[in-house]
């Protein structure tokens, strides 16, 4: 889905800046220079040096979920070059970089390696050929005649030249358009566990996170904000800050005041010193209770339909059992470890900002606008991201950066703290989704209605893909895979007043945790193993990937067999192109839900590095347990009423399950793997605490209130 494609209001974001430039030093030949190599650009992702050194660029950013490794392993599988001897360098903003499933440069929605699989393997492909090319052309022999083996081509008669000795020649050809793709048969790094490029890097402290870029006359900035989301500085009394140590400017930007200095601790310092008066806005009232109230009075609004077949009505009116449960879910933090910051640097003849953020064009665009310089004249660094989560795509903190260092004239880096982060953040929406079926004698569904009320996160970013009342992004795992004739499901777009951003997962954790609980509560109803229940829905050959992985995950698990004093729960779900099923094994402990082990059979069709997609899994169960099990945001008197881990708790190593992870070998399309295993922790360890204590949890996250009382 094109989520930018076509928007005018945001024609700003269709810019480019110069990529920075290489230093890639790979495998060295002998007779050539060890002065600073030369490099020549193939094309838009392989640059090799005169020394013979091979650059391949990375264009989606990179937060601990391996695209610094999988994007070059798609272009080194087709360039014959060995992935170990190369270098890898992050793009810069520039079209060519484009997100075909989003629209935009962006890194998100679990596309990565699905939007780049075919593009970044063409890619690899064409530089070869164009390699090649220029070594018949100086041999003065067909092309057939030549064949590559790891960074040089080679001749039939025993010639060779290496790709470094070809660059110039081979860029000045023209690019051919149909290249062929080697056969996933001859593939000697897709498909093979490469251990990832960026772990040297981060071990030995080299790789560089936005917060520790460092520029020549730097300074720090801290900011005010105000406590109420939305709120704006009125006035400021800055007397005292401005005399602290190291206190060079005090600024007045769009939201906040900003102290800046020579140091994070005298700007944190001055800033706590500062005397605002704040307009707090229309949030001042907001509160936990108001919005869960708010929720409910929009079930009696009228509700946008996403799919309707047959006629539930009709079916309702006469089925045998008619069964309805609500699941509401809360506002969530995205907690990224990296705090939010930027750096900026706007001077009188260009701009060039630097940090993490999953969105370099927007960060670009907005660069623009703030300081009124051409594209050519705004560069965009993208380093290492210390987590995003969702959290970077939104590019407040850096429009925050840019208005300060504009405002002082020099380069700054803006910090934010803990407490700034966790109240100030663009939150997941809470939700409020109600579920009603009718089961005939048998206790199967014949009819199902699901109406799905929260937030709407495109409506705020890109409102011109929200369209008669449906953003696509609130809809995911709304559709149950299950046969059922008659289904209705209905969309209402709910504004709790709460600033909202694109959480992992999105919408698939709100609505699979409705529709799998659900599930559940159908089978115990109909008096049928919860399993059995799903697998005699799942019909045809569409659900054949459904009814594999749902067949392998409880057979692993040992599905009905769990260990005395624990208990099993199920979850399925298609996300980003991904089939995943998950068994929680719990027990309750001292009152409060223990999870022990997780089992997940995941089928993401082809994948480039199973290493990763198993990391992948397991990084989710760790963020999705931290959902269900601890973490929520409350308002009260319209601020975050939590600041920092201390009351917005994620989970601990001794609290992490055992994850057993089972990959399903396929020949199909690549799926996502960053996001959907989060949305399966929910209902699979709801329904576990069902087995357990034969109370609904349809609240999260579980307390031992709940426990009790559910």
């Amino acid at each position: 889905m094109n989520t930018l494609k076509n928007s005018g209001r945001r024609d700003f974001l269709k810019t480019s800046a110069a990529l920075s430039g290489a230093l890639m030093v790979g495998f060295h030949v002998p007779g050539f220079s060890k002065t600073e190599p030369t490099m020549t650009a193939i094309n838009g992702w392989v640059r090799v040096g005169n020394d013979n050194s091979v650059t391949i660029i990375c264009h989606r950013s990179e937060m601990g979920q391996g695209t610094y490794t999988s994007m070059p392993m798609l272009v080194a599988e087709e360039l014959e070059v060995d992935l170990r001897r190369v270098k890898i360098e992050m793009a810069g903003a520039d079209p060519m970089y484009i997100n075909a499933l989003l629209g935009g440069q962006l890194t998100g929605g679990s596309t990565s390696v699905r939007d780049a699989f075919d593009g970044l393997r063409k890619a690899g492909a064409q530089a070869r050929m164009m390699l090649v090319s220029a070594a018949a052309a100086e041999w003065k022999i067909p092309e057939a005649d030549c064949r590559v083996d790891n960074g040089v081509v080679l001749s039939k008669g025993g010639k060779k030249l290496f790709y470094g000795q070809l660059a110039t020649k081979a860029a000045a050809l023209p690019v051919p358009k149909d290249v062929p793709l080697k056969d996933a048969k001859s593939w000697k790094i897709i498909g093979k566990p490469v251990k990832r490029l960026d772990t040297p890097a981060k071990v030995t402290g080299k790789a560089e996170y936005g917060i520790d870029v460092q520029l020549p006359g730097m300074l720090i900035a801290s900011l005010a904000q105000c406590p109420v989301l939305g709120g704006k500085p009125i006035s400021v009394d800055d007397a005292k800050a401005k005399a602290m140590p190291g206190v060079k400017a005090v600024v007045k930007i769009d939201d906040g005041v900003a102290v800046v200095a020579t140091s994070f601790w005298q700007a944190k310092s001055a800033r706590d010193a500062l005397n605002i008066t704040w307009d707090n806005g229309k949030g001042a009232t907001l509160s936990s209770t108001g919005i869960s109230q708010g929720l409910k009075d929009a079930l009696a609004k009228p509700a946008a339909s996403l799919k309707k077949t047959g006629d539930v009505d009709s079916a309702m009116a006469g089925a045998a059992k008619k069964i309805e449960a609500s699941y509401e879910l809360p506002f969530l933090a995205h907690a990224t470890m990296e705090p939010m910051n930027f750096t900026a640097d706007v001077r009188k003849d260009g701009c060039d900002i630097y940090g993490s953020t999953q969105f370099p064009q927007l960060a670009e665009g907005v660069a623009m606008q703030i300081t009124g310089f051409p594209k050519e004249k705004v560069k965009v660094h993208t380093t290492f991201l210390g987590g995003g989560f969702g959290r970077r795509i939104d590019v407040d903190f850096i429009v925050q950066a840019i208005q300060i260092s504009k405002a002082v004239g020099k380069p700054v880096k803006l910090i934010w703290t803990r407490e700034d982060d966790m109240t100030h953040d663009f939150y997941r929406p809470v939700s409020l989704n109600t579920l009603s079926a009718g089961l005939d004698a048998g206790g199967k569904p014949v009819a199902m209605k699901f109406r799905i009320t929260s937030p709407s996160v495109t409506s705020r970013l890109f409102g011109a893909f929200v369209k008669d009342g449906i953003d696509p992004f609130m809809a995911e795992a709304s559709v149950s895979p299950y046969d059922i004739p008659n289904t209705l499901v209905e969309l209402a777009i709910h504004d709790a007043g709460v600033r909202v951003g694109y959480w992992r997962s999105v919408s698939h954790a709100l609505n699979c945790f409705a529709n799998e609980s659900f599930i559940d509560e159908l089978a115990t109803v109909a008096g049928k193993d919860p399993v059995a229940y799903r697998m005699a829905m799942l019909n045809g050959k569409e659900a054949e990937r459904f009814r594999n992985v749902l067949n392998i995950a409880t057979t692993k698990a040992d599905w009905g067999q769990a260990p005395k004093g624990r208990f099993h729960g199920v979850a399925l779900m298609e996300g980003y192109g991904t089939y995943v099923a998950q068994v929680a094994e719990v027990s309750i402990e001292k009152g409060a839900v223990r999870v022990h082990k997780i089992t997940c059979a995941v089928d993401c069709g082809t994948m480039v590095n199973p290493d990763i997609v198993k990391a992948q899994v397991e990084s989710s169960v760790a963020y999705g347990m931290s959902a269900v099990l601890l973490s929520k945001i409350t308002f009260k008197d319209g601020k975050v009423e939590q600041s920092n881990f201390h009351d917005y708790p994620v989970l601990r190593m001794n609290q992490m399950p055992v994850v057993e992870v089972h990959l399903v070998a396929s020949t199909e399309k690549p799926g996502g793997i960053g996001e959907p295993i989060v949305a399966t922790c929910g209902p699979s360890v709801a329904n576990a605490v069902f087995a357990a204590t034969g109370k609904r949890v349809r609240k999260l996250p579980i307390e031992a209130a709940d426990l009790k009382s559910a």
